[in-house]
């Protein structure tokens, strides 16, 4: 029998990890699971990604993209007269009302790097490329603890079941930036 090639089978079981961890959490992700949701055989999988971490490496990766993009796409942030914590503010509360499940999921993904030392890498790059992303309008240090209290308030809403006080988040972005 000849092997089929399949160029995408790669990402689509990245893209399978996804939804399974979306589903039943980093606990209900195997192997198995994701070659079921992917509908490709086992050995696809293990092929692919010879451990659980390197394939939640791939998904953490692909996860991660999502607030990054956000902040990056938003014109308002280059802008050199646009109100900073505002315009943050504001772009965290679209994101936090957007896709729910895609939020869980990426901070589960980012919170599973505190017993999967794998993952810690990917997360750190996380924080780095949104500081990044940030120090074009502040220094580095500065741009570090932005990232930091937009962590926090996004764990405060989806952990506590608070809603996202725009207001609030505005004013403390302020104090940070010094404003």
């Amino acid at each position: 029998m000849s092997r089929r090639y399949d160029p995408e089978r790669r990402q689509r079981i990245i893209d399978a990890a996804i939804r399974v961890v979306g589903r039943k959490g980093i606990a209900g992700l195997s192997h198995r699971t994701v070659a079921a949701e992917a509908d490709v055989p086992l050995g696809s999988t293990t092929y692919h990604f010879a451990t659980l971490d390197e394939l939640l490496v791939a998904a953490l990766r692909q996860a991660n993209e999502g607030f990054a993009k956000v902040v990056a796409a938003h014109p308002a942030l280059s802008d050199p007269d646009a109100d900073v914590p505002a315009e943050l503010a504001r772009v965290l509360g679209e994101w936090l009302a957007g896709d729910r499940n895609g939020v869980e999921l990426e901070y589960e993904l980012y919170l599973a790097a505190l017993r999967r030392p794998a993952l810690r890498p990917v997360a750190a790059e996380w924080a780095e490329d949104v500081a990044a992303l940030l120090a074009s309008r502040t220094d580095p240090a500065t741009a570090r603890a932005l990232v930091a209290l937009l962590d926090g308030i996004c764990l405060q809403v989806l952990l506590t079941g608070v809603p996202y006080d725009e207001g609030f988040a505005r004013e403390a972005l302020g104090r940070v930036l010094g404003r």
